[in-house]
């Protein structure tokens, strides 16, 4: 028996006003799919965990590692920390790969790079972001 995937409501819930500040005849619009999932990759990977009152597990923390050395076990403690907190708090995504690399010429700096499938229209997306570690 297939199953069928319903969307779960999920935040960031809020209308987004056109572009210019003035909506269109009076009309409020909302961030597309992509923008919405992107909103809330973004959220999840800078919130720490303990920071939410009600979700005390919630969050990546991407700046806990802000402090911590370039080597490949912190790379990997990313990785995984990434990984864990999209699959735990992003319902609308497969996480397909994550990728956290040294960046060449900086040896304090890592890209990572996320690759991830929307599950309503399985359609491919990856996100990116440079971090520099001391």
């Amino acid at each position: 028996m297939a199953t069928t995937y319903q969307d779960p409501v999920s935040w960031p819930f809020l209308p987004k006003p056109e572009p210019g500040g003035q909506p269109t005849a009076g009309q409020i619009t909302y961030p597309t799919l992509d923008q919405s999932v992107r909103d809330s990759i973004r959220i999840i990977l800078t919130t720490q965990p303990g920071e939410q009152l009600m979700r005390p597990s919630f969050g990546v923390g991407l700046q806990s590692f802000l402090d911590e050395g370039n080597t490949l076990a912190m790379r990997s403690r990313i990785q995984s920390a990434i990984q864990n907190g999209l699959q735990s708090y992003e319902p609308r995504i497969v996480v397909d790969q994550v990728e956290v690399d040294p960046v060449a010429n900086a040896p304090s700096q890592v890209h990572v790079q996320i690759y991830y499938r929307l599950l309503r229209t399985n359609a491919a997306q990856q996100i990116g972001v440079t971090m520099s570690l001391s």
